[in-house]
């Protein structure tokens, strides 16, 4: 599986698209863990500090924000499903 990652984050992974082992009942926040895992710089980006989903972390999956997926993190992802990740965005 194919994921994005964007601005900021891209250092962490090592550039824009990282090949992710798929399998099968994989959910976001697995992937999310797996990331973390496999690219420890990522955790602090992505987590708060309770461990959960960073409020301003956005994961997309298919174009949809995660946490408004029907199962929200919990949704089970699929070997086609185009997952992009964004780190907090500030300006005004």
């Amino acid at each position: 599986m194919d994921v994005r990652f964007h601005a900021t984050l891209r250092q962490a992974v090592g550039g824009k698209h990282v090949n992710v082992n798929w399998s099968d009942g994989l959910t976001v926040w697995g992937f999310v863990t797996q990331m973390v895992e496999q690219y420890p710089a990522l955790g602090p980006q992505l987590l708060d500090g309770e461990g959960k989903l960073a409020r301003h972390v956005h994961v997309m999956v298919n174009g949809r924000d995660a946490p408004y997926l029907a199962r929200g993190l919990e949704t089970a992802l699929r070997e086609t499903d185009a997952i992009d990740v964004f780190p907090p965005v500030g300006g005004g």
